[in-house]
This record gives structure tokens, C-alpha cells and sequence, in this order.
């Protein structure tokens, strides 16, 4: 090839897409970059053909890929804090107040400085209630057994 060895271009290429791996979000480009890495050292032991080196870029795309993405199926990345993303589901075990009295199943509740959607057993406004589980944004509730005052 004149001017620049083709190794050179897949090596460019692989090096530029680990580097926008760091600007853009995601972890896609990372696989990328190392198959064209990889085909950069191919090309420079064994100078293939065009179509071969494009044919090995995507097979080694592929591979690095889902070789990743079965490998983090088996061994899953354990978190500290596995409710992190999910707000309703830290709320469970909490107590509220019921400020629309849960009718046939459906009320509202406030939860700190915020109102949620509610089903449960019927319950006036201003009882306690517990929180019990989450659906989506509707927080199911169960009644509250407040002691009674001994006299």
C-alpha cells in the first residue's frame, strides 16, 4: 500500500475508538477498539487481503462482544447497593400517612415531602400505614398496629 501501512490505519482506528470509549457513555466501543487492535497485529504478521482483514475486524467485533456479555452473565457484577436504582423498592418496610383514604383498594400516601400512589385495605386518611412491596410507582400498603395507651 503506498503511504501509510494498512497496520497503521487498524491500529489509528482501534487506539481512536478506545479513546472515545472514555467520552462516550456506554461500553460498546471498547470491543471495538480491541478488535481492530487485533487486526491491526494480524495485518502486520500476515498481511491479508482487504476483505480478509474487514472479515476479520467483524468476527473479532462479534467475538469480543459476546464473549464479554456471556461472561458477565455468569459471573454478575454483585452490588453494594442493589436498590440504588429503585426508589419505591427502598421505600419498603417504611411507615406513611394516608392523605386520600385508600378506597377499594386505591389511595395515597406521603412518604417524606412526596405522595405515592397506594393500594391496600381500606384505611381513612390520616391512619399509618406500612409500606409492604412496590409495583412500578404504586406502593402496596398494609395497616399499622399502633399500641394501644395502657391506663
Amino acid at each position: 500500500m503506498d503511504g501509510i501501512e494498512s497496520h497503521w490505519l487498524w491500529i489509528g482506528a482501534g487506539l481512536i475508538l478506545a479513546a472515545l470509549e472514555m467520552l462516550v457513555p456506554g461500553v460498546y466501543l471498547i470491543w471495538l477498539a480491541l478488535a481492530a487492535i487485533a487486526t491491526g497485529v494480524l495485518v502486520l504478521a500476515v498481511e491479508p487481503p482487504v476483505v480478509v482483514q474487514i472479515v476479520s475486524f467483524v468476527s473479532l467485533s462479534l467475538i469480543f462482544a459476546f464473549s464479554t456479555r456471556r461472561f458477565y452473565r455468569d459471573q454478575p457484577i454483585e452490588s453494594t447497593d442493589p436498590l440504588m436504582n429503585n426508589r419505591a423498592g427502598r421505600l419498603i418496610g417504611q411507615s406513611a400517612l394516608v392523605t386520600q383514604a385508600i378506597e377499594h383498594g386505591d389511595g395515597r400516601i406521603k412518604v417524606g415531602d412526596s405522595e405515592w400512589l397506594a393500594s391496600g385495605p381500606d384505611c381513612p386518611a390520616g391512619t399509618c400505614v406500612r409500606i409492604a412491596g412496590a409495583e412500578g410507582a404504586r406502593l402496596t400498603v398494609e395497616a399499622l398496629e399502633l399500641p394501644s395507651p395502657r391506663t
